[in-house]
């Protein structure tokens, strides 16, 4: 799919899509409490359809209408023998639930090469240390054996997602466990989300200090009549950057790509260093937002290489069809000013927050972006949302026009 996109002035109001974040949470705990509930305000973009397909597979009954679903959960295990997960590109659903899949027989994990390819080995070194199977390949990962409730020493520098995973299995174990994460501990807000959504379905764990999280074993899923996913600030961010108000973003949302507005001011003075440890999601459109205002100089950039694609180096190579020099280097990205014109089509890289960030970047200059189907991801009607307010885009399925 190809964006046609031209300059346009810009102007309305964005009612902020549904948290993908939360919802996988809020899903996965509904897929574990045996009985129903129906989470509500989810958006089907393919990382949550993989996250239901999941749930299916594992025997939980999913009904989505109107932007609800409607869940009845299993414990995800009940006649699970044999089962296959269809992850696609989805990490959150692949690391969620991989846990989860050592607490009974034997499930194999499918998914994308480029999310077979993207760092595991937190799980395969726990796996290692129980005497569990964890076999990966290029699209699939199966893995056999019983988890154990103990101590789990995980680097805190790495995807908080594998932490997440671990607080839906933990719980369910026969004994306490507790989670040490070694310093220093990035994106902590995510896993401030998991304790949430834990609680929201009945579920204690909590931090026992600044490195480690207490899960008490022996505690069950409880079912809820009603739960609400709130919105995103992640995707909002990519309105947000556009100057436009967005609605039904919760102030005091535990996310933390909150900050997007802070980081999006101070950017508008004078050569702004913003530290993206705590939220790497917004670098792209932080990068988009720096080049069209006075740069920018960003820290905590190491594991944006790990994500759909390795967003630095993306985004160096399509800010240099705008004019515009980006540094990456180890930890650290430095973004440079002259945005002018692409004189060829830009490339999406398989990713949706690439795309939607040079999408910011065209409503300015005009501009074509190839692969600009990966915003169904996690935003599917982002161009329609664009389009509302003004911006002039075009999509078709090749390259002629």
């Amino acid at each position: 799919m190809t964006a046609f996109i031209r300059p346009a002035a810009l102007a309305g109001t964005v009612a902020a899509p549904p948290s993908k974040s939360m919802a996988h949470r809020l899903l996965l705990c509904a897929g574990q409490a045996v009985g129903k509930t129906c989470v509500k305000g989810v958006a089907l973009s393919e990382d949550v359809s993989a996250t239901l397909d999941c749930l299916r597979a594992l025997q939980a009954d999913c009904l989505w209408e109107d932007g609800d679903v409607y869940v009845s959960g299993t414990a995800l295990r009940c006649g699970a023998e044999g089962a296959v997960l269809p992850c696609r590109e989805s990490g959150s659903t692949l690391r969620f639930l991989l846990p989860s899949c050592l607490l009974g027989p034997p499930v194999t994990l499918t998914g994308s090469r480029r999310l077979m390819e993207r760092p595991m080995e937190v799980y395969a070194g726990l796996c290692r240390a129980q005497g569990i199977r964890f076999q990966s390949g290029p699209e699939r990962l199966s893995v056999e054996g019983v988890l154990h409730p103990g101590t789990f020493d995980l680097p805190g520098d790495v995807s908080s997602q594998f932490v997440s995973g671990l607080l839906f299995a933990l719980p369910r174990l026969e004994g306490d466990s507790r989670i040490h994460l070694r310093p220093p501990v990035e994106s902590r807000s995510y896993i401030d989300m998991t304790l949430e959504a834990l609680r929201t379905f009945g579920v204690e764990a909590g931090w026992l200090d600044r490195e480690t999280i207490a899960v008490p074993g022996r505690q069950r899923f409880s079912p809820r009549e009603t739960v609400t996913v709130e919105g995103d600030w992640s995707n909002a961010a990519f309105f947000l950057a556009l100057g436009l108000p967005v609605t039904g973003l919760r102030r005091d949302s535990l996310q933390g790509d909150r900050v997007c507005e802070a980081f999006f001011q101070a950017l508008e003075g004078e050569r702004a260093e913003l530290d993206l440890s705590d939220c790497p999601d917004l670098g792209p459109v932080l990068f988009a937002y720096a080049a069209l205002h006075r740069g920018g100089v960003f820290t905590g950039t190491r594991r944006l290489r790990i994500k759909e694609s390795d967003r630095g180096a993306a985004m160096r190579a399509e800010m240099k069809k705008f004019g515009v020099d980006m540094t990456v280097e180890e930890n650290r990205i430095t973004v440079g000013t002259g945005l002018r014109p692409p004189a060829e089509p830009l490339e999406g890289h398989n990713d949706h927050r690439i795309v939607m960030a040079l999408s910011i970047l065209c409503t300015r200059t005009g501009g074509v972006i190839r692969g600009a189907e990966a915003v169904r991801k996690s935003f599917p009607d982002f161009f329609d949302r664009l389009r509302d307010c003004g911006g002039k885009v075009e999509i078709t399925d090749g390259m002629d026009q």
